[in-house]
């Protein structure tokens, strides 16, 4: 497979956030909307924070998470079931040469964004990051 000459880094290439944050949008707009013929995952209100693509834009991976954070697990095997639905609709709404394979996961961003601002909180650690650079200097 031939490589793109403008992108050798680690991350994704902008052609992967670009298809990624159209999928998220159709993706959204679907769930919000109620297209899916499943009255169950009709019922829920599902946030879809991010869409990471594989290089060759194949698997689309939706980090989701239901509106409360109630019925974690529920959101995932209720998309799971209805991804062949949800991958036609979405290859419907955007022009791309393949639909790509629709993944699940929960979006753990919250969590790690509440664990963080705890850490953060903590006495030592606002020590730490409060001290004042000058301070930290040998005298000369």
């Amino acid at each position: 497979m031939a490589r793109n000459k403008f992108h050798d880094g680690p991350g994704p290439s902008q052609r992967q956030l670009r298809v990624g944050e159209l999928i998220r949008r159709a993706l959204s707009d679907v769930l919000a909307r109620g297209d899916v013929h499943d009255p169950e995952l009709n019922r829920m209100s599902i946030t879809v924070g991010e869409v990471r693509t594989s290089p060759d834009l194949r698997i689309a991976t939706a980090y989701v998470l239901p509106l409360g954070g109630r019925g974690q697990e529920d959101v995932i095997a209720l998309l799971a079931r209805n991804k062949g639905e949800l991958r036609r609709v979405i290859s419907r709404k955007l022009a791309l040469k393949f639909a790509p394979d629709l993944r699940f996961q929960l979006d753990r961003t919250f969590d790690r964004m509440d664990e963080t601002r705890e850490m953060l909180s903590r006495a030592d650690v606002r020590r730490d990051t409060n001290a004042d650079p000058a301070e930290e200097r040998e005298p000369e």
